[in-house]
């Protein structure tokens, strides 16, 4: 309707998917890389997560077009199915032939033959099985054990059949039940697909525009596109949909630009209103509708691009008390959190010393460290278990999956110190002194500028990260678990750092979200002891 009067071939914003307005930004093209990784990875599951809107099927209709020659597909896209169901499925989609009895019902024996069978064809013609799984938030817990079961089909040499799962982050915190952690660990590679910023916003909206044929200055005023980004917070479909209704405003009005009025009338339209809760002190995890659409903004994105919503001290703070390793008698004074008036009578604590949330992180991994002990984690290395101090973001914490001290306040001077124990996509919890908190993830921003320390446990002759050409123990159990994590076969002992086992550590580091220098540091062997199985405390995925 308005496309030539703003002299455009046809409307960009519409929220059908049309392959020649794909815009893929740097995290798109990262999730695309994960995923072309998982074909060549030799079993295992590859995942893909996002909140809705976020991009996800663009990424996977880019692989789709991009899977090499040598792979044979299978895609799943309504995966709300039985475990026969499922195998029926998976043997169509492949091109396997089942034939089932008559006399009796069918049973998953029937499906599993042929589909093996077929495998091992494929395998034997040097070519690689992928199954894809759009929407596997939906997948029922006994389907996704019949999927780890799936990836039990194998040679002496690699596994048959690479899984890719793609869905919303209830997938993630599925995967993280106790029951699914055998699945969990066959992960090779994940990736989180997050909100734009608001520089890829902006060159979203022009790249949309100009492929549709816009020959004039853009339409949108700099205002006008600040708003776009944090009224849709920064999610593709979000910013189609409120693009749309304005230029459509624009159009109706006889205006040649959107402006900052034209899209908040937009965004009053095209989005529901969000009632503002009460005003309170630190923010409380009543995780209202407001709080929600913030972390879909990009609030979870790393510390170091934190979006704070412009109302963040209407939410307030809920505190679970919790009887802690440590009696709370036995730990030094603690810092009180200043809380909403209606907290409960027993207020939140923190450390002020820092020695006090080394205990408690100790009483998790059951490592005994006493009081008056001058260094930590000197203590710690007697026992094999490693400190590890860095400012992360919560993507990479949460990738690690393990509790660790976060440092609050760090910029008044007077730090104080908890125990990060949960972690999802709206709040995190805090432990101190026999308490627990839940907040906010915005109200973690408020406080948290990133500094995050935990603890790792060290393989058999570790003593550092290993120079080039070095062998050893640890470089030993680093290839094993590399070999282990690919479905390849186990590498010869002695192994060396050498070019090709770099070129693994990359690959593996590239998969999980680390910094990809080919050498293998405590972020690596915290990720490959998590896929080899090894007792490490965990992050918790719901408060």
């Amino acid at each position: 309707m308005y496309a030539a009067y703003f002299g455009l071939k046809q409307e960009p914003f519409s929220i059908a998917p049309d392959p020649r307005l794909l815009f893929m930004s740097e995290q798109h093209r990262e999730a695309l890389a994960h995923l072309l990784y998982g074909v060549q990875g030799g079993g295992g599951f590859v995942l893909l997560t996002g909140e809705i809107g976020t991009g996800k099927t663009t990424v996977c209709r880019s692989f789709l077009e991009q899977v090499p020659e040598h792979v044979n597909l299978a895609y799943i896209f309504n995966p709300k199915l039985t475990v026969l169901e499922l195998l029926e499925t998976v043997c169509h989609e492949f091109g396997v032939p089942v034939s089932l009895p008559a006399q009796r019902a069918a049973t998953v024996k029937d499906f599993i033959d042929p589909l093996n069978a077929f495998l091992l064809r494929a395998h034997a013609e040097g070519r690689n099985n992928v199954l894809v799984i759009d929407e596997a938030q939906n997948l029922a817990p006994e389907v996704l054990e019949q999927l780890r079961l799936l990836t039990n089909l194998e040679t002496s040499e690699r596994k048959l059949l690479q899984v890719i799962l793609i869905g919303q982050p209830e997938l993630r915190e599925m995967l993280a039940r106790p029951e699914l952690e055998q699945l969990a660990q066959r992960v090779i590679a994940r990736y989180h697909l997050q909100a734009l910023s608001r520089e890829e916003s902006e060159q979203y909206v022009r790249h949309r525009l100009e492929v549709c044929g816009l020959q004039r200055p853009l339409p949108f005023d700099r205002g006008a596109l600040k708003l776009v980004h944090a009224a849709s917070g920064g999610v593709p479909r979000r910013i189609n949909l409120l693009c749309d209704r304005a230029l459509l405003g624009a159009y109706a009005n006889g205006e040649g630009q959107v402006t900052r009025g034209i899209v908040r009338e937009a965004a009053a339209e095209v989005f529901p209103k969000v009632p503002r809760a009460r005003q309170g002190g630190w923010p409380r995890t009543v995780l209202a509708a407001g709080a929600g659409l913030a972390v879909g903004a990009g609030l979870l994105a790393a510390v170091t691009r934190v979006t704070e919503p412009p109302s963040l001290s209407h939410l307030s703070l809920t505190v679970t008390p919790r009887l802690s390793a440590t009696p709370a008698a036995a730990m030094p004074p603690a810092a009180p959190l200043r809380v909403a008036a209606t907290a409960p009578a027993r207020p939140p604590t923190l450390h002020h010393d820092e020695n006090a949330a080394w205990r408690e992180l100790a009483g998790a991994w059951k490592v005994a460290l006493p009081e008056g002990t001058g260094n930590p984690c000197s203590a710690f290395a007697r026992e094999q278990v490693h400190c590890f101090e860095k400012n992360l973001s919560l993507a990479v914490i949460r990738q690690l999956g393990r509790p660790g001290i976060v440092t609050l306040d760090a910029d008044t001077g007077r730090p104080s110190y908890a125990l990060l124990v949960g972690l999802n996509e709206q709040s995190a919890t805090l432990q101190a002194a026999g308490t627990e908190q839940t907040v906010t993830l915005a109200a973690l921003a408020q406080r948290w500028q990133g500094d995050f320390a935990t603890l790792w446990r060290a393989p058999e002759g570790y003593r550092d990260t290993p120079r080039d050409g070095q062998g050893g123990a640890a470089v030993d159990w680093v290839a094993a678990q590399l070999a282990s994590a690919q479905g390849t076969p186990a590498p010869r002992r002695p192994a060396r750092l050498d070019a090709k086992l770099r070129d693994d550590v990359r690959a593996f580091q590239v998969a999980q979200g680390l910094p990809a220098d080919g050498r293998p540091g405590p972020l690596t062997y915290m990720q490959l002891n998590r896929a080899a199985g090894v007792e490490e405390p965990r992050l918790r995925a719901q408060p």
